[in-house]
């Protein structure tokens, strides 16, 4: 991990010393700031801290590795809370504060690319031990929260046995059109540039897919889509996986260079043993586990607005902690969650103000901010001139 770097946008000639002595302590001040999709303080994120002073304005940038388009409010009352009152008495104490938040994705390296994904980022698995348990809507919902927070994102169907992402999205029917006789063209819904074997079984081919035709499948529409043919680079395509722990999953590790995977579970202790496996695999093909998304943990009566872990609780947490990994969140048990995603508006597009939208996209922010810290530690990035 380099050192975050302080830079000063103005010449150090034209800034009184007191002034840049205050700016130091204000720099000082910033890095010891705690990120919270990361618990780690920016002193120790590869994070990028800027600060100057002009016309009785103190501005301040902070650069990111992860999108987080809506935590600018956040992270200024949180400059002005901690780091402003350092600063009283001095040269800046009658200073204004303009604090603005940016963020730079950087890619997971990979050795050997297939052409059309040379142009994705980082690939993020969404992968559960069993069915039944949310997967495919966490998938969706986390896509979109990736995109809600300003990253450009695909979002790949590699659920070969029950492909839902065409009525999730509201894209059935819908054929993907083809490029020089061999390539998809990815079909945008909502945003996210999406492909799905959903688009390409007619109602009358059967899923039943014996192991190799089904992991021959996902290669096709993995490596023959060409997801970046618009010249926009993706910052993340995220893959709903098939459940279970078999040959498809081992062939997407072995296919492509993963981020990361998210595995889902819901609190009963037979889901929790089927994630210990998911994590596992991941584990024995070298792809880190992002975290846990625990689903279905509460459930609120609609009458009353009583919580209650109905399917016991603190069961993502007791995992996460005996494998090294992390809770990214908890959703609730809520029919509207279902809902929503089956009428093809899942709750992140639905509903972007609720409760819910709101924790997916804490989801996906702690998630793509693993992303960024396995990014980092693969040494200093080398650039070419």
């Amino acid at each position: 991990m380099s050192d975050h770097h302080h830079e000063h946008d103005h010449d150090h000639a034209d800034v009184p010393a007191d002034v840049q002595d205050a700016l130091e302590q204000l720099a000082e001040c910033l890095g010891g700031l705690t990120d919270p999709a990361t618990d780690l303080l920016l002193d120790e994120l590869d994070a990028e801290i800027e600060v100057g002073f002009e016309n009785g304005t103190v501005f301040v940038g902070l650069t990111l590795g992860y999108p987080c388009a809506s935590q600018e409010e956040a992270w200024a009352a949180r400059v002005r809370e901690a780091c402003l009152p350092a600063l009283a008495g001095g040269p800046l104490a009658e200073a204004t504060l303009q604090f603005e938040l940016f963020s730079e994705i950087p890619a997971t390296p990979a050795a050997e690319v297939p052409e059309p994904l040379q142009g994705v980022k980082n690939i993020i698995a969404v992968a559960s031990g069993k069915g039944g348990v949310g997967k495919s809507t966490t998938a969706v919902n986390l896509a979109l929260a990736l995109a809600a927070e300003g990253a450009s994102v695909g979002l790949l169907d590699a659920d070969i046995y029950g492909p839902s992402l065409p009525t999730m999205l509201g894209t059935e029917g819908v054929r993907p059109q083809v490029k020089a006789q061999k390539f998809f063209l990815p079909v945008v819904a909502q945003g996210l540039k999406t492909m799905s074997l959903g688009y390409l079984l007619t109602e009358d081919t059967p899923a039943v897919w014996r192991g190799p035709m089904a992991s021959g499948a996902l290669n096709q529409i993995l490596t023959q889509t060409l997801w970046c043919d618009d010249g926009n680079e993706l910052d993340y395509l995220v893959v709903d996986m098939p459940p279970g722990t078999g040959d498809i999953q081992l062939t997407l590790a072995q296919k492509a260079t993963l981020a990361g995977a998210v595995i889902v579970t819901t609190p009963q202790d037979l889901a929790l043993k089927d994630a210990i496996k998911g994590v596992e695999m991941f584990r024995k093909v070298s792809v880190p586990v992002l975290g846990i998304v625990e689903n279905m943990s509460l459930h609120t009566c609609s009458n009353c607005g009583h919580s209650e872990p109905i399917f016991g609780s603190g069961g993502g947490e007791r995992i996460a902690a005996s494998f090294d990994t992390r809770l990214l969140g908890q959703l609730p048990l809520a029919l509207a969650i279902r809902e929503d995603a089956d009428g093809g508006h899942p709750t992140v597009a639905a509903d972007p103000a609720g409760e819910v939208a709101g924790r997916y996209r804490e989801i996906a922010r702690r998630a793509a901010a693993q992303v960024w810290l396995a990014a980092g530690e693969s040494g200093p990035e080398i650039e070419l001139v």
